[in-house]
């Protein structure tokens, strides 16, 4: 039933304020027609029904003006007070109950401090009234601390309410703000994975991609004058297809894998497969020179994979963009840093000026580990790519020297 009550008077504010300032006017007036001991001693004087009418009025604007029918609502309530003893009623608790409903909205709709102002004032101000206009000049009595603790009740009652609305408003707020930050985390994952995506498909595609064209190239080249070199040329055309397969269905397997690394249906590629990654850029006509310094670490799987994959992207761009037949892959191991250059002194080919979507993957594979590339033209001739990657991945590599990025070209 209370529950229904409250609906009703959410779903219609101003009707429930019309019900609420209709009661508070009989119980005004009826409280003018009371004697002591609780009975109806007489009809309700006129001048109290029509000043107890006002203030119920006045009570109609306490959703719009909360001070000013505060206000208005305990002057009224001091005028029935003071004219209780030539009407003959006393200035009970229950004349004081419009002014109390006053507070009471106010205490709701302002803040703690101006509540409380208003709440000892209006306090003060009746028990003054209700002394002064004593009947029978009976001055200050004991049930005047009452009175004052009923109206102070009024602003207590608010504060409480207010407090628990504020308690749960600010619950309802984390509890939303933690829906957004799953929303975000949920958007930052789907946004990781698809750049996780586009770089292995582009690293696999574009790398076979690249030398399946560059043997075709050649096997046509050759068809008519060599026939038997245009058809080893075919044959390795036919096998970096099949490689080309094969990677492709690893990395599938990859993308669709629900745990970690471990349920990947074919083992990633690393280091151990760089002699066959080189040796296929050589049928293609590249040759590449790999030299090493340092004591050789063992790296983490991921380092594998990024190295493997730089080296991989590295040499294709040479075999697009480089005038050149020959390469450079440098491996360098200094205490818990990896440094790993990949260099050619070919002229580069006019491009398009299409973003390097190569450069940007090997990049974003490199700060993945914790690591940093760049990737710049040489001061001579050709083109250098750099990345510093730290051999444990666990740890920051906070502890790397600053290094230029230049733009992707």
């Amino acid at each position: 039933m209370i529950t229904e009550l409250r609906r009703w008077a959410h779903r219609r504010p101003r009707s429930a304020d019309a019900v609420l300032a209709l009661v508070l006017y009989g119980l005004t007036t009826l409280s003018t027609a009371m004697d002591e001991p609780p009975h109806i001693a007489h009809w309700p004087p006129l001048p109290a029904v029509v000043i107890a009418a006002v203030s119920s009025v006045a009570f109609l604007a306490h959703r719009s003006f909360p001070r000013l029918t505060v206000v208005a609502t305990t002057a009224c309530t001091a005028v029935l007070g003071a004219l209780g003893a030539s009407l003959d009623y006393h200035f009970s608790t229950v004349i004081v109950t419009t002014a109390m409903a006053a507070l009471y909205s106010l205490g709701w709709r302002t803040d703690r401090c101006t509540a409380g102002r208003y709440t000892a004032a209006s306090s003060l101000f009746l028990l003054v009234v209700s002394i002064i206009w004593a009947p029978g000049d009976a001055g200050f009595r004991v049930d005047h601390i009452l009175f004052v603790g009923f109206v102070l009740l009024s602003g207590a009652a608010a504060d409480s309410a207010r407090s628990r609305r504020d308690y749960l408003v600010a619950v309802e707020a984390r509890a939303e703000l933690a829906e957004r930050t799953r929303e975000d985390e949920a958007r930052l994952r789907v946004s990781a994975e698809r750049m996780r995506i586009a770089r292995e498909l582009h690293d696999v595609v574009a790398h076979h991609i690249t030398l399946a064209h560059a043997q075709a190239a050649t096997a046509d080249y050759l068809l008519a004058a060599k026939p038997d070199r245009a058809q080893l040329a075919m044959h390795d055309l036919t096998a970096t297809l099949g490689s080309a397969l094969d990677e492709l269905r690893a990395t599938v397997g990859l993308l669709r894998q629900t745990g970690d690394e471990g349920s990947l249906l074919e083992p990633a590629p690393g280091l151990a497969q760089l002699p066959a990654l080189l040796a296929s850029f050589e049928s293609a006509g590249l040759t590449v020179r790999l030299t090493r310094d340092g004591t050789r670490r063992r790296l983490s799987p991921a380092v594998e994979l990024t190295a493997y994959r730089i080296v991989q992207e590295a040499l294709t761009n040479v075999t697009k963009h480089a005038r050149t037949t020959t390469a450079g892959v440098h491996f360098a191991y200094a205490g818990e840093l990896l440094t790993l250059t990949i260099r050619n002194d070919g002229r580069q080919r006019t491009t398009t000026g299409a973003v390097g979507y190569g450069l940007i993957g090997m990049r974003e594979r490199a700060q993945a580990v914790g690591g940093r590339l760049r990737a710049q033209p040489r001061s001579d001739t050709g083109f250098e790519v750099v990345a510093e990657l730290p051999v444990d991945t666990s740890r920051p590599a906070d502890h790397l020297p600053p290094i230029h990025h230049e733009d992707d070209t």
